[in-house]
């Protein structure tokens, strides 16, 4: 039984002259859904969303690594105390802070990056399916970041300022009682006060500067020890090898773009009072976080990076080539 455009072709009984028959309206939305980048679509937002919950805990106490400045000493020490820390202040909603705000984001984000990762990729294959080299993924990658990265930035602030503004930072001590904005009053006060539309992508510069290289990477990275992973004779690795493969991706495309990171965790709180600094442009970011806090400065928040990357990347991969193959009925040629 064949399927074209809005039909199927059913055989006669005698086994010819195959006579069309119209597909039903489900028949139909499983042959749109079944798409490459509409699957990958689909299955990067439910990667996103899995990974990004995951390590929730390291995640947050990254950015309140990062945003701290010279002088401060709140969250000054080793990263099993600063999360016993975090749990003494705030508990279990200490550790999830920003999460629902960041699969929110996420979830878009990562949805963008694997369909145009996609639709990009098709510029560059000799024919559909086909592998790409190295570079091209590399390429296609951080087109693909740059994409994803646009369409979601907004969230991506918001997601900083609720990770923060809960914290034990004596700067930013509230009245007892005091009921602290959600998403969308961060939105409109930064809307409103901070300088407009503008004021929602403060800190996309170094945002694309890093994240160019860092999804051009993970894509890279992550089809070579794919295929290091692959027993021999066989088309795919197993789930196991998936999770090391999407692990050892993480790892490298993280360490060699994270200065950007923290520059971008920086610019979008660069306006907030009572966080010690403000900055003119990246220039005056990096030689005022070199000058007050040494290189160190520029690698804060590295150590929980590092420890949250491995089982993000690994749960992210893992969940899309799970979700993507369910979704197409492994009816796939090639990798992405």
């Amino acid at each position: 039984m064949a399927v074209s455009g809005d039909t199927v072709a059913q055989p006669d009984a005698d086994g010819t002259n195959p006579s069309p028959i119209p597909l039903t309206q489900l028949e139909r939305a499983h042959q749109f859904i079944a798409q490459p980048v509409v699957a990958s679509f689909m299955a990067g937002g439910v990667a996103g969303a899995v990974s990004r919950t995951v390590v929730s805990p390291l995640e947050r106490l990254k950015i309140l690594f990062q945003v701290q400045s010279a002088g401060r000493s709140e969250y000054k020490m080793s990263v099993h105390k600063a999360l016993a820390k975090m749990w003494r202040d705030e508990g279990w909603r200490g550790f999830m802070a920003g999460n629902g705000t960041n699969c929110i984001r996420i979830v878009p984000y990562s949805a963008v990056q694997f369909s145009a990762y996609n639709v990009y990729k098709r510029f560059f294959e000799d024919e559909p399916g086909s592998p790409l080299g190295a570079y091209q993924r590399l390429f296609c990658g951080g087109l693909a970041g740059v994409t994803s990265v646009t369409f979601t930035y907004p969230l991506d602030i918001v997601r900083t300022r609720l990770s923060i503004q809960s914290a034990s930072f004596e700067s930013l001590k509230r009245k007892s009682g005091e009921k602290l904005p959600g998403m969308f009053g961060i939105l409109v006060s930064m809307y409103k006060n901070e300088g407009g539309f503008l004021a929602l992508y403060r800190g996309i510069i170094p945002t694309v500067a890093g994240v160019a290289p860092y999804v051009g990477l993970n894509f890279m990275v992550y089809e070579i020890m794919r295929t290091h992973f692959t027993p021999e004779g066989e088309k795919d690795p197993s789930a196991v090898g998936k999770l090391a493969a999407g692990a050892v991706s993480g790892a490298v495309a993280q360490t060699c773009t994270y200065p950007f990171d923290v520059l971008r965790r920086r610019f979008q709180i660069n306006t907030m009072s009572g966080m010690g600094y403000q900055y003119t442009g990246i220039w005056d970011a990096v030689s005022n976080i070199v000058k007050t806090e040494g290189i160190r400065g520029m690698y804060k928040g590295i150590v929980p990076n590092l420890l949250k990357v491995a089982p993000s990347m690994a749960s992210s991969w893992l969940s899309f080539e799970l979700t993507r193959d369910f979704i197409m009925g492994k009816r796939r040629s090639g990798f992405l």
